[in-house]
């Protein structure tokens, strides 16, 4: 079993590659830029490296985010095509999966603008609450006491977050990784899904 892992649910693209069960090897895609076609170059070199090509995976694994809507699309188009060739298995999970830990509880919160939180919440690597959404007002209710608290967008809520969890907040946590869903996925198969969709908090709307 061969598995390429991508997220470029942030600014932070990365992708890992992990073979029978084990991680083999991650990157973060430094200077890619996520509005051109380069990083699906960078992907294919990653992948010779490490003595495998789009061919002969056996899936690929998406970060749904929540997160950049067209990265994530990005990726998924770019694995869809790739399954299309080589009839690989196309799987996804959320992209807050790349902080869960082997234990304890685990609150991923994001900025979901318009004044609202989304979070996620981790028993070790089980999925115990999947994404929602919350206001700011009940923010501090909806994550349970014990819980850890990390987030991807630290550099616009870290001061609400630190605010209401105070030493529980670590602000050093950094943007989610594919090395960190490959290690997910491999502890906890169930946290991937077919067919999967960007988690897209809000309709579209026009400014």
């Amino acid at each position: 079993m061969t598995t390429l892992v991508i997220d470029r649910s942030t600014d932070v693209q990365s992708v890992a590659f992990a073979k029978d069960g084990a991680l083999v090897a991650s990157r973060v895609l430094e200077g890619a830029d996520a509005r051109s076609g380069d990083w699906v170059v960078r992907v294919a070199d990653f992948l010779s490296e490490n003595g495998a090509d789009v061919k002969s995976l056996s899936r690929i694994v998406v970060g749904t985010g929540p997160g950049s809507f067209a990265g994530i699309r990005s990726a998924l188009a770019f694995a869809q095509g790739c399954a299309a060739g080589s009839g690989c298995e196309v799987l996804g999970l959320t992209s807050a999966a790349a902080y869960a830990q082997g234990e304890g509880p685990l609150a991923v919160v994001g900025d979901a603008r318009r004044g609202l939180f989304w979070i996620a919440l981790f028993d070790g690597f089980r999925l115990a609450v999947p994404v929602f959404q919350t206001d700011r007002e009940t923010l501090k209710l909806r994550v349970p006491l014990s819980a850890k608290v990390v987030s991807p967008d630290a550099r616009r809520i870290g001061d609400v977050l630190a605010e209401d969890f105070e030493s529980r907040f670590d602000a050093n946590c950094g943007a989610p990784l594919a090395e960190g869903l490959a290690r997910a996925a491999l502890a906890n198969p169930s946290l991937l899904k077919s067919e999967p969709l960007p988690i897209y908090l809000n309709p579209a709307v026009r400014d």
